[in-house]
C-alpha cells in the first residue's frame, strides 16, 4: 500500500481556500479605497469630500477591509511560529468593534502567538452571534490565559451553537456560524481547552 504524503489535511486544506480568497479581496478593495482617497484629493470636484454619498463608500470599504482581515486570522493558515503584536491585534479588534455595536477593550502586554489569536478572533465572532444588539467586551491575557468577559443589555443565546465547543455537533450549523465549529475544532489542535457561559445579560470565553 502506497502513502500519499502529499495529501493535504482538510483543515489545512480549508485555511489555504481562506486565505487565498481573503488575498484575492483585498488588492481590488484596497484599489476602491485608493480611488476614494483620489477622489476627495482633486481639485476637478471641489467639496466631494464632503459628501455624505462618498463618506459612506469610504466607511463601507473600510469596513469591508477590516473584516477580511479579521477573516484572514480567524479562517486563514495560522503556523505555530508566526507571531502578532499587540499593535495590530487593537488594529484587528478595532475593526470588528468599528463595523457593529459591540465596543471591546484590550487588556494585553506582549506580541502572541497567531494560533492563540486566531482562537480569540473566533471567540469573539462567537460573541458577536450572542449579542447582536450589541454591547462590551474585554479581552484579558494573564498568559497563557485568554479571558473575554461580554456585557450586554440583552442577549440571543443558542444553547445548540454554544455545545459545539463542548464536542456536540447535533445542531446544524448555518454559513454564518461556522465560526463555533472552528473554534472547537482550533482548541482541540492547540490542545487549549476552552471554557465558556452566556446568559442574558452576558458572559465569558476563556482559553
Amino acid at each position: 500500500m502506497t502513502v500519499d504524503t502529499t495529501r493535504i489535511a482538510a483543515g489545512d486544506l480549508a485555511a489555504l481556500l481562506g486565505s487565498r480568497l481573503c488575498h484575492d479581496l483585498v488588492s481590488p478593495l484596497g484599489a476602491i479605497g485608493n480611488g476614494v482617497e483620489l477622489l476627495e484629493m482633486s481639485p476637478d470636484f471641489p467639496g466631494l469630500s464632503e459628501s455624505p454619498e462618498l463618506r459612506l463608500i469610504a466607511e463601507a470599504v473600510g469596513a469591508a477591509r477590516a473584516r477580511i482581515q479579521a477573516y484572514r486570522m480567524a479562517f486563514g493558515m495560522a503556523q505555530g511560529d508566526q507571531r502578532i503584536g499587540r499593535a495590530e491585534l487593537q488594529r484587528l479588534l478595532d475593526g470588528m468593534s468599528a463595523q457593529g455595536r459591540m465596543q471591546i477593550t484590550l487588556d494585553a502586554t506582549g506580541d502572541f502567538a497567531r494560533p492563540e489569536i486566531r482562537m480569540l478572533i473566533l471567540a469573539v465572532m462567537c460573541i458577536e452571534s450572542a449579542m447582536p444588539w450589541g454591547g462590551k467586551l474585554i479581552v484579558l491575557r494573564d498568559a497563557p490565559l485568554w479571558r473575554l468577559v461580554a456585557e450586554c443589555d440583552r442577549a440571543k443565546v443558542d444553547a445548540g451553537l454554544w455545545a459545539w465547543l463542548d464536542g456536540d455537533q447535533s445542531r446544524t450549523l448555518a454559513p454564518s456560524e461556522v465560526h463555533f465549529a472552528l473554534l472547537a475544532e482550533a482548541s482541540r489542535a492547540e490542545d487549549r481547552p476552552l471554557r465558556h457561559e452566556f446568559d442574558d445579560t452576558g458572559g465569558e470565553v476563556a482559553f
